[in-house]
């Protein structure tokens, strides 16, 4: 009887064990990347993880020119982002004097990667104006163009930069990265629509398209787009064997996404006519089957865009990016020009 009560009691332990284990499991699989949590309260956020990115392109692999204040870095600190850096969430700030040194927008952003931390933090000394020490962290003050860029190593493998103009965003950072254990802290932004960005999603976006361009709306071939200030977008890109696009739009109204999608039924006619009828330049294949790819439709005042992106298409695109997001003092994101 005694062997037979501790049998129960030994398969209820385990039982036990399992389903949190399994809730755990499951709690950091929809919780957020601790990236995006890090970010402070911002208008919008921004999420790569570029682990699967590099695996699918190899674009570690091919040659980069490096300018010569990136290459210096590379020396400095022994970092190379096309190969070192994982994970990049970027949190958008907008700013209420548009003219000001920021501009409309200032930034703080979350780095994730393979870094070594004392020759960063040796190369960050080197450049800062001044250092501020706050809860444990060094914060380096970096004077850049008329504004001062904020940043901390957070971890081993973590490093928070803000340009916005006061310490609060950057104090922030480092506040959550002390709770960053918790699978579900983060902004009130990502705690409200995060769970509106696909599975397996390895880059997507959430935010409002703000002033001045939802004034008059965004033009595509001369056809205006309606975009509502208070709409909200989400977009992402998702690997399932081939990369899908999903743009949302959450409207204020039914009427707001009906209008959003004629405009881009209307744009899309001519548009795929022009691909597959040919012109003075005619588009490529990878380009062609992604413009056709491309399908709006509406629920409600949700108006959603998809679309599957050829993977030769994408492998050219991040092969030759545009200029990266660095960290501060590394002007250009490493590319001659």
């Amino acid at each position: 009887m005694i062997h037979r009560r501790r049998r129960k009691l030994s398969i209820a332990i385990v039982v036990v064990v399992l389903l949190l284990l399994g809730g755990a499991i499951y709690l950091r699989k929809e919780a957020p990347p601790e990236a995006a949590r890090l970010l402070p309260e911002s208008d919008g956020i921004v999420y790569f993880n570029l682990r699967p990115l590099r695996a699918a392109t190899h674009f570690d692999q091919h040659p980069v020119e490096h300018s010569p204040e990136y290459q210096h870095f590379i020396d400095a600190t022994g970092i190379q982002f096309e190969r070192d850096l994982d994970e990049a969430a970027f949190a958008l700030h907008r700013m209420a004097n548009a003219n000001g040194p920021n501009g409309p927008l200032a930034f703080s952003e979350v780095f994730v990667g393979h870094f070594d931390g004392r020759r960063l933090a040796e190369y960050l000394a080197g450049i800062a104006a001044s250092q501020e020490s706050y809860a444990g962290h060094t914060i380096y003050n970096i004077a850049s163009d008329g504004r001062t860029v904020r940043a901390v190593l957070l971890g081993y493998d973590i490093v928070g930069v803000s340009n916005t103009p006061s310490t609060e965003q950057i104090h922030s950072m480092i506040d959550r990265y002390r709770t960053a254990a918790l699978p579900f802290s983060g902004s009130s932004l990502l705690s409200k629509h995060y769970s509106q960005v696909p599975l397996l999603s390895v880059a997507w976006g959430i935010g409002q398209i703000g002033q001045p361009l939802a004034n008059g709306g965004a033009r595509v071939m001369g056809l205006k787009i309606p975009l509502p200030v208070d709409a909200t977008f989400i977009a992402s890109l998702t690997w399932i064997g081939k990369v899908h696009l999903r743009v949302e739009e959450i409207a204020p109204s039914d009427g707001a996404a009906a209008d959003t999608v004629e405009s881009l039924e209307t744009i899309l006619v001519l548009v795929k006519s022009m691909a597959n009828t040919g012109g003075v330049e005619p588009y490529d294949t990878d380009t062609r089957n992604l413009i056709n790819s491309i399908s709006v439709e509406r629920h409600r005042n949700q108006a959603v865009l998809t679309a599957t992106i050829p993977t030769g298409l994408l492998q050219r695109a991040v092969t030759s990016p545009q200029d990266l997001k660095t960290l501060p003092g590394v002007p250009n994101g490493g590319r001659q020009h």
